[in-house]
């Protein structure tokens, strides 16, 4: 496999291509805004510029890894040719069986199709295509180029070929895969967001602050970050988004959004992509501070500011 594809050039977009690149891979990025390809190529060259003031990567190997890329705006150019594609774009299900719909049509039969979605049915992508046997998810964490876990979902009909291929390609990147079925939420965001969704209505009982809360996980359970920060850190509305994917997969009011959570996507508040959720990012400081709207003149809990 040496040329891959990646659609979608937004934050998980840009750091697939990032590693795929420094790895040696030609990766074809594209995205239907040329602004949004322009601000992705401009991340990853400064994410990499990190890396060489820290000794990872020489200028040399930044050079190289950039020549690598190749942006379109146009979807059959981009995948034209290419061995792999791996879909980044938004986390909405009609977005991406439209897109796999495009691209069974596009690419050579060969090709591998796979999605970095977080939740929705690898089975119910690869079902508008005419290849489900090689529709696979590829579930990368954020940040793409520090965090080692890629999740690989097998669909009901992909094939051992192509599950065993992804992982052995993971493991080329410096990843480490583990295999999971299609199930809605996969493992990483079934476990994950319950947990996310129970703090968040902990707050809304007043049970304790967004300090309290996050403290408690952090220096109890040993999580490096609070699961409100690290819902904050996701997007509000990518959280929204899965609790009802699993709400709607299971049909368990278990997973059950809390009215806080649907409210505070409805007005904005979508986290560290909006500039607040539950801490206020508009400060210009590297201090955690809680969000005006919970401090103790709403939720009866003092805030204080933490160094992330």
């Amino acid at each position: 496999m040496e040329k891959i594809a990646v659609i979608g050039g937004g934050t998980m977009g840009n750091g697939i291509v990032h590693v795929f690149a420094q790895k040696g891979f030609m990766v074809n990025l594209i995205d239907v805004k040329q602004e949004v390809l322009d601000k992705a190529l401009a991340t990853i060259a400064k994410n990499m510029d990190r890396q060489v003031a820290k000794g990872a990567i020489t200028e040399e190997d930044k050079t190289k890894a950039l020549s690598n890329i190749n942006a379109y705006t146009n979807i059959s150019d981009g995948v034209d040719g290419v061995d792999l594609v791996i879909e980044a774009a938004t986390e909405n299900v009609e977005i991406k069986l439209n897109i796999f719909r495009q691209l069974d049509n596009l690419t050579k039969p060969e090709c591998i199709l796979a999605s970095n979605t977080s939740s929705i049915s690898i089975t119910k992508i690869a079902s508008v295509t005419n290849r489900p046997d090689k529709v696979i998810g590829m579930h990368f964490m954020n940040p793409v180029p520090v965090m080692k876990l890629v999740e690989v979902i097998d669909g009901f009909k992909t094939s051992a070929e192509t599950s065993e291929t992804i992982v052995a390609l993971s493991k080329q990147l410096g990843k480490v895969p583990a295999v999971t079925r299609d199930y809605p939420g996969f493992i990483s965001n079934r476990v994950l967001l319950p947990m996310i969704n129970e703090a968040i209505l902990s707050l809304e009982q007043s049970v304790a602050g967004v300090e309290e809360i996050d403290t408690i996980m952090k220096l109890g359970m040993a999580h490096p970050m609070g699961p409100l920060q690290l819902a904050d850190f996701i997007g509000l509305d990518v959280c929204l988004a899965i609790l009802r994917v699993l709400q709607d997969g299971f049909g368990d009011p278990k997973y059950a959004p809390s009215n806080l959570l649907v409210n505070m996507v409805a007005s904005g508040d979508l986290g560290v992509k909006s500039g607040r959720g539950f801490y206020d990012y508009g400060h210009g400081t590297k201090d955690l501070i809680v969000a005006p709207n919970f401090r103790k003149s709403d939720s009866g809990f003092d805030s204080v500011s933490l160094a992330q």
